[in-house]
């Protein structure tokens, strides 16, 4: 196949933005797969008309968001798409901008809401039977006034798992890594864990029911109390900052 070339960059004040923008032209102008091996570094600095030092800055920058890869001996290759980098820089971006915390959850909440009943309609007792399960595990921290993260992950994971739908599941877990790795720059420990277990035992009540309604009343409900949380960590930082 007979791929395009990438025109010479004009010389910028950020060349290696504009390296980085000329190379994701050129995977998307020749349609290029993920695991193509991109031409040589050399190639590729002359098609530009930059040094190789300016091309090794792009790249450097594009494997930071898991646009390419770099294997060692031999080559450059375009990478599948990921999540992960975008959880990373979301959680450092945070820091402790409450505000955009709150962002985050209103976004998850009007997602989880707005598609609970095609869950109500589609689940089947095997995964009604998990929920369950994890709910029981949520009872047991709970009842020892431990948090329990990783059920809670699960939980919301399982809830949607029936409608195979993996741009949700990677939504969701965006979402939810988003607020959990906040806590490292905020305090957003739960500071009613048995209220919290009530809240997901009463969500699976209600899908068991096929009551759509309830259960989308339960999930909204959920987090509402998420969001006290934050208004309260909001409330505290405010306090703390005018001493």
């Amino acid at each position: 196949m007979s791929l395009k070339s990438m025109k010479p960059l004009a010389r910028a004040p950020l060349l290696h933005v504009s390296v980085q923008e000329s190379l994701r032209a050129y995977i998307s102008d020749n349609g290029l797969k993920p695991g193509t091996l991109l031409p040589a570094e050399s190639d590729l600095a002359n098609q530009l008309g930059v040094s190789r030092n300016s091309l090794r800055e792009g790249i450097k920058a594009l494997e930071s968001v898991g646009v390419l890869e770099s294997r060692r001996g031999i080559g450059i290759f375009v990478k599948a798409f990921s999540f992960e980098p975008l959880l990373d820089n979301l959680a450092y971006g945070l820091g402790g901008a409450l505000r955009q915390i709150e962002e985050v959850i209103e976004i998850r909440r009007t997602l989880e809401v707005g598609l609970i009943g095609k869950t109500v309609e589609m689940i089947g007792d095997d995964d009604i039977a998990e929920l369950r399960a994890t709910v029981d595990r949520m009872r047991v921290h709970a009842e020892r006034g431990q948090s329990f993260a990783d059920e809670d992950q699960l939980f919301h994971t399982l809830l949607f798992r029936c409608q195979n739908n993996e741009t949700l599941a990677r939504l969701i877990d965006v979402f939810w890594l988003a607020f959990y790795k906040a806590s490292d720059f905020i305090n957003l420990d739960n500071a009613d864990p048995v209220a919290t277990w009530r809240d997901h035992a009463a969500i699976v009540d209600a899908i068991e029911a096929r009551d759509v309604a309830e259960a989308q009343k339960r999930l909204d409900r959920h987090y509402h109390g998420i969001s006290r949380v934050i208004a309260a960590n909001k409330k505290s930082a405010n306090v703390g900052g005018a001493q």
